[in-house]
């Protein structure tokens, strides 16, 4: 399979939803104005990521984080020079510089910061090449980097891309201290003898992910953005697509199981086979409290792991008038008591306006496509 477009007609987040749900192994290259990048993928997880908008190497990154010394790279480069094909951390890792857990810790931040960079691209040509391993010729970067042993979830870089992007972006307030010079000496909790009182997990993440929610660029990126929501208050949680019959897992957070992203999008739960989770459906309100068991939410407990939890919150999704997914969220790890989800019912709610408006658009433009199509015959 080739995949061959434009970043303006398919999102990085559909690229990488595409590609790791089909498990591919190939490699990625992104060209655009602000630079060219190339992603590697092994059975559908991400182990190597190059942009040519980063500054120096990976060596220069062992270097900035004082674990290697400046001699060290010096001599790494100089080696270089005569083996070019060798890579940068190649030549450290066999200079004895840098062991391999070191150099596995550095390259995978490596490839979150090229990811990171990729999702403020809006536009650009990429080309994903199936079985193609060798990069080459892919991209012009001054070193090839080091390849991961144990990839990394597409969904997990999106996911983390997302929120650094969000945190990075929030406006700096300055303080009426700074204003001033001096500190008031008094404000409303001395007055009051209280102390102000901290604002609700819910409610932040509802303020600070509700404005992407309004222009999302895919349906894919709704449920990465319910999916970030949901972390932010619990410890685990489970995307399901609903159908008539069946929920399919669609993705994951906080699962401490053995490829849990392919678990969960392998996993299927007929729903005739579950009352519990029937009604929910049926009823389309939030559910908290007490999983009742049956033959499969007691599959479902057993296949994440864990143990059977105390409470769990579940959260129907509703787009064009029925439950087009669900949401099942748990703290089994912790134990924690489910707190106030409110702002996460209410982005839900939100969500499903903005899935039903992603449907209609795709829609629309198959209809475009398949008009213009009928006129070229």
């Amino acid at each position: 399979m080739s995949l061959v477009g434009r970043l303006e007609d398919l999102a990085l987040s559909d690229i990488f939803q595409i590609l790791s749900i089909g498990k591919k192994t190939g490699t990625l290259v992104i060209k655009g104005t602000a630079g060219s990048a190339m992603i590697v993928f092994k059975n559908g997880l991400v182990v190597r990521a190059e942009n040519s908008a980063l500054d120096g190497t990976i060596g220069h990154d062992l270097l900035h984080g004082s674990v290697i010394k400046e001699s060290a790279l010096q001599m790494a480069l100089e080696v270089k020079k005569k083996l070019p094909a060798t890579s940068i951390a190649e030549i450290l890792f066999e200079l004895g510089a840098v062991n391999r857990d070191v150099l596995e810790k550095a390259s995978k931040k490596r490839i979150e910061r090229v990811v990171y960079q990729l999702l403020l691209w809006q536009e650009g040509d990429f080309q994903f090449e199936l079985d193609d391993l060798d990069i080459k010729d892919k991209i012009e970067v001054e070193d090839p980097g080091w390849e991961v042993s144990k990839g990394i979830s597409p969904e997990y870089l999106l996911m983390e891309g997302a929120r650094v992007h969000d945190e990075s972006s929030q406006p700096e307030y300055v303080s009426n201290e700074e204003l001033t010079g001096e500190a008031e000496e008094s404000g409303w909790e001395t007055d009051w003898g209280g102390q102000p009182v901290a604002e609700r997990k819910d409610i932040s993440a509802l303020k600070a992910l509700t404005q992407e929610l309004r222009f999302p660029n895919s349906a894919s990126e709704i449920t990465l953005l319910i999916l970030r929501f949901a972390s932010d208050i619990f410890q685990r949680g489970i995307l399901f697509m609903a159908g008539e019959k069946e929920v399919v897992g669609l993705g994951q957070f906080g699962l401490e199981i053995e490829r849990a992203d392919e678990k969960i999008r392998e996993t299927k739960l007929p729903l005739k086979d579950s009352p519990f989770l029937t009604r929910i459906v049926n009823e389309t309100h939030t559910y908290r409290g007490a999983m009742e068991k049956d033959r499969i939410t007691e599959y479902l407990i057993k296949d994440i792991g864990g143990g059977w939890p105390t409470d769990v919150a579940i959260f129907p999704i509703i787009a064009e008038g029925r439950v087009a997914a669900m949401l099942y969220c748990d703290n089994l790890p912790t134990g924690e008591a489910i707190t106030e989800t409110e702002g996460l019912e209410i982005f839900v709610s939100q969500a499903g306006l903005a899935l039903e408006k992603a449907l209609l658009q795709r829609r629309i433009q198959d209809m475009q496509r398949d008009a213009e199509n009928k006129t070229k015959m």
